[in-house]
């Protein structure tokens, strides 16, 4: 009878034990999965990004042959106009600042473009990484895009600004 109780006291404390383990193993799976679907919408959102950084860059590309092919043509038209050296000096300065501002652009959209794909491989095993240096490496990843911005906004500038400004 002494065994039965003792059994029975024993059989109790190994279900309470159980009972407290899958209470804490169900506390630790929920903390997990909520982590993972933050990680999710954080990965989600930066490839969206991405993306938009790639059709930015795109569209500078283009611009920047639209540009070269105005230059282009404003030079052959002034070249048919007569030999005027201030203008053709005006057109291959403008061409350089075009030029420099469409490869600061392209640089800095490709550094971006890198950095964002660098981010999105370590979020993709965000588990194995310390949460403060993914935060840090997101933050220098921001500021490298917004570097690209702001050369685009240079570029942008330079393009309205045009042969004269």
């Amino acid at each position: 009878m002494i065994a039965l109780s003792v059994l029975l006291v024993l059989v109790t404390a190994l279900a309470s034990y159980l009972w407290v383990r899958t209470v804490r193993y169900e506390e630790y799976a929920a903390d997990v999965l909520g982590q993972g679907r933050e990680i999710g919408t954080e990965l989600a959102t930066l490839r969206a990004q991405h993306e938009g950084t790639l059709s930015e860059l795109d569209a500078v590309n283009e611009q920047l042959t639209t540009a070269q092919d105005r230059i282009t043509q404003l030079a052959d038209e002034k070249a048919q106009v007569g030999d005027d050296r201030e203008v053709q000096r005006q057109l291959v300065d403008y061409q350089a600042r075009i030029s420099q501002a469409s490869a600061n652009v392209a640089s800095a959209l490709s550094t971006c473009i890198d950095a964002q794909n660098q981010l999105i491989a370590y979020l993709e095993d965000a588990a194995a990484y310390d949460p403060t240096d993914l935060q840090r490496f997101k933050d220098d990843v921001r500021e490298v895009c917004a570097a690209a911005t702001a050369a685009n906004t240079e570029l942008q500038r330079q393009l309205t600004a045009g042969a004269t400004g």
